[in-house]
């Protein structure tokens, strides 16, 4: 997109306004990192734009809290106090690192991530929210708790004007297709492969 223009135009009956303010599903996906970071820094323009903005984290641990986690409740804080951006909502929706032992069963996490989903498609259709963030949401999916068909007939169907970005690793073909946005992180390089554990303020 040269100085930010589109390399073609659809002949699709739509004004350039109109196009350009679309709803937009967007993935994050690969096994480079930045996935979720780049999801939280586009909810920050989302909430500086008013947007109601709200997170629901599929993985990672409700005993873990993400310094995303804390910098965006005090902007919700501000909100409330100021009216400075807009409303913002964090959900854990299970437990237990992606990369680590996890408590409670499969079945356990499977009714808890499929509950969390219901959720969403409930807020959805009530078009509850500017911007969604599913973090890590492509694991649950991956691993059959969340029916891919469903999730993609749910958001191709969604109303008014809910923009949608999904983060994780092995996003579904089908997911990719019904996207208007997909990145893909490739590792080059991390400190992973060299022994080195996750540190504070980089990780979380």
């Amino acid at each position: 997109m040269p100085k930010g223009q589109p390399t073609a135009v659809p002949d699709d009956g739509l004004t350039t306004r109109q196009r350009r303010n679309r709803p937009l599903l967007m993935v994050h996906t690969g096994d480079g990192k930045g996935k979720s970071t780049a999801a939280f820094g586009l909810a920050l323009r989302g909430w500086n734009q008013g947007w109601s903005v709200a997170v629901f984290q599929f993985v990672k641990s409700a005993k873990w809290r993400l310094g995303e986690q804390t910098a965006f409740e005090t902007l919700g804080d501000l909100h409330t106090e100021r009216g400075t951006g807009g409303p913002i909502e964090w959900h854990k929706m299970g437990s237990g690192w992606s990369w680590s032992r996890k408590d409670g069963t499969e079945e356990d996490h499977a009714a808890a991530a499929l509950a969390g989903w219901r959720e969403i498609q409930r807020r959805l259709a009530a078009e509850q929210h500017g911007l969604y963030v599913l973090d890590e949401f492509t694991y649950p999916i991956g691993w059959g708790w969340i029916d891919a068909d469903e999730v993609v007939q749910t958001l191709r169907a969604r109303p008014g004007h809910q923009h949608v970005v999904i983060t994780g690793r092995r996003a579904h073909p089908a997911l990719i297709e019904a996207a208007d946005l997909v990145t893909e992180m490739t590792k080059i390089k991390h400190p992973m492969d060299a022994g080195q554990k996750g540190q504070r303020g980089i990780e979380w």
